[in-house]
């Protein structure tokens, strides 16, 4: 092996070094945002296996006659504090785009890894990008689910912070200036839940919506809402009941029997679980689980409609 393509080896090494320095602290970061404790238990192990790659990489490193550098964990937890910061500004998606952008340049430069490796024929270094391309090729697959899992309505693995709530329901109201879609209803509950004052504010922007929508959104009982999807229904304002009944559905404020799965308040764990399983619409499992951290949350039944929609996603997205 050539000086030069040993140098071109070590310095996309380090480059992977330094960017999976970055990548376990933005994964400490979302765990913040996990939905379930599965979830933040399985992005705390995601970092743990980032520093024992990097653990890989510096001896891989060192086999090539490099000396690893000690400065990779500072400079990669001070881009994170920087991604962290800027992408509150961001819409949800956004962020995670941001993470998915990441994780592909990792698998990129791991798959270049392993050319520069095997035509070296350094096996030692090929074990090594092989590690890392399975372990960014996964990572890959489960933030493009989670971005699908958010487009479905979710629930997705990760929550929004409150401020993303914010700023994701402003983007849309600005880019949709004449109707307030059910969709747009829907981002506004994150913001309804973790900061009604912002909604309020985003409730006055979007007037055009429709009278009716508008200040029916703002009352504060489930009667009240339930009330008004009626009544607008009756009067003919389909397009403003549905907006109701999505925010309704969304909430968790439904009666049972409106419910996709029959007698569910007299079904237990297990059977609410498989009733789970056997639903085929996104919107379906969004209501259950809404329904379900309302009023019993129970863990094994919200992780179940979690699984569901995420295979739901996968499906969608052609990962399965």
């Amino acid at each position: 092996m050539s000086t030069r393509d040993t140098a071109t080896l070590l310095a996309q090494l380090r480059t992977i070094r330094d960017l999976t320095n970055t990548e376990i602290r933005i994964a400490e970061t979302r765990i913040a945002q996990a939905r379930t404790e599965a979830v933040r238990r399985e992005l705390s192990e995601n970092a743990d296996h980032a520093r024992a790659r990097i653990a890989a990489i510096e001896a891989a490193i060192r086999e090539l006659g490099g000396v690893p550098e000690r400065i990779g964990p500072f400079v990669g937890r001070a881009v994170a504090a920087i991604k962290a910061v800027g992408e509150q500004a961001q819409p949800f998606d956004e962020a995670l785009l941001g993470d998915l952008v990441l994780e592909h340049q990792l698998l990129d430069r791991a798959r270049y890894v392993k050319a520069l490796a095997t035509a070296a024929q350094h096996a030692e270094v090929v074990a090594v990008a092989d590690r890392l391309i399975a372990a960014h090729s996964a990572t890959v697959d489960w933030l493009t689910t989670v971005l699908a899992e958010d487009a479905l309505g979710g629930p997705a693995a990760l929550r929004r912070t409150p401020f993303q709530a914010v700023t994701g329901t402003a983007v849309k109201l600005v880019n949709i200036p004449v109707t307030w879609s059910t969709r747009g209803i829907d981002r506004a509950l994150d913001t309804f839940r973790s900061a009604p004052p912002a909604l309020g504010e985003l409730l006055a922007r979007g007037a055009h919506a429709g009278d009716i929508a508008v200040k029916t959104l703002t009352a504060s009982t489930d009667a009240a809402l339930e009330s008004a999807e009626r009544v607008t229904r009756r009067e003919g304002a389909g397009s403003a009941a549905e907006t109701l009944h999505s925010f309704r559905t969304s909430t968790g404020v439904l009666e049972p029997g409106e419910l996709p799965i029959a007698d569910y308040d007299d079904l237990n764990v297990g059977q609410s679980v498989a009733a789970i399983k056997e639903l085929t619409d996104p919107r379906d499992v969004r209501a259950v689980l809404a329904y379900e951290e309302a009023h019993k949350d129970r863990q094994g039944v919200v992780s179940a409609a979690q699984t569901r929609i995420a295979a739901i996603a996968q499906e969608v997205t052609g990962l399965n």
